[in-house]
């Protein structure tokens, strides 16, 4: 549990689906009051929309991305709740948006509406500065570049996406980021502070830095974290499993070589054949991955089981 360096501030989330419920989360992890909130009609599509009726695992992101926030239903077209709902945002220290511009303007906290005598924030989540079509994580991963390291030297007809929505989880956590610095700004200025994030620019200056251009001008595609070198890979286990293998460092590589009996000349990042790739894959092979651990329990080594 993060400490509550935020504890006393106030957000109101008004966002749906990944990108601005991981932002309040965030901010509800460090202390800050969260106040989520739905339309009773039309909830969070990962709750009871779109998504949670062709995936069940959507209603579980829901319920963890939303863990610890207050969530409030209104009627988004009752003149009652209307006023409400500018009521609880405009008493806050910030507001999520994620709601279109016209959702905004019937509830009376358009940009005009929200210009306060106070410190406050308003950030907003949208797709793209440039782009005008909607745009998912993976068209994201796909317009940044980022998705060439993915698919180069494959030849399948289909390739499944990337484990997890990296480039959503990136700009959710860009947006809690662009927020706390908004309201950095807004306390010194006494200010109301209009901040927007987008999605394919964070994207880009968040998971850009590890897929640089100049790697993908020469045509360079393996590297230590997707599989280039033998001490840092996944390999299965004599029933089936995996382990997780990251002995990058001399010392954690001699004591792997130790415990199983490794013996090779080869240096560990040898990987102009799979030689040595295979040797590793023989030795963890033999044994279970209950029997890997028990082996590696007292011994600092980097080998991992995975779950």
């Amino acid at each position: 549990m993060s400490e509550k360096l935020l504890s006393g501030m106030r957000i109101i989330d008004l966002s749906h689906r990944l990108p601005g419920p991981l932002c309040g989360k965030i901010l509800t992890e460090l202390g800050a009051e969260v106040i989520k909130i739905e339309d009773h009609e039309f909830q969070d599509p990962f709750l009871s929309g779109l998504f949670a009726k062709f995936d069940s695992s959507f209603v579980s992101w829901y319920e963890n991305l939303n863990r610890g926030k207050k969530i409030e239903r209104f009627d988004f077209n009752d003149p009652a709740d209307q006023e409400k709902i500018h009521n609880l945002v405009v008493g806050a220290d910030a507001v999520i948006i994620g709601i279109p511009h016209k959702t905004r303007a019937k509830l009376k906290i358009t940009d005009t509406d929200l210009t306060l005598k106070k410190p406050f924030v308003v950030i907003e989540l949208l797709a793209s500065l440039h782009e005008k079509k909607s745009m998912h994580d993976l068209n994201a991963m796909a317009m940044t570049g980022l998705l060439s390291q993915y698919v180069a030297g494959r030849t399948e007809k289909i390739i499944d996406p990337p484990f997890l929505p990296i480039a959503g989880i990136s700009f959710g956590h860009k947006g809690a980021t662009d927020l706390l610095a908004g309201f950095i700004k807004s306390s010194k200025n006494n200010s109301t502070e209009f901040v927007k994030t987008y999605l394919d620019q964070a994207t880009k200056e968040i998971l850009g830095i590890f897929w640089p251009e100049a790697d993908r001008l020469i045509g360079r595609t393996k590297f230590l974290h997707n599989g280039i070198y033998p001490c840092y890979s996944l390999y299965q286990t004599k029933d089936k499993k995996y382990v997780a293998l990251a002995a990058v460092e001399e010392k954690f590589w001699q004591k792997f070589c130790e415990i199983f009996t490794v013996q090779t000349s080869m240096d560990r990042f040898h990987h102009e054949d799979s030689k040595l790739f295979d040797l590793i894959s023989e030795k963890l092979s033999s044994f279970t991955q209950a029997q890997i651990d028990q082996m590696t329990t007292d011994h600092d080594v980097c080998l991992s089981i995975i779950k």
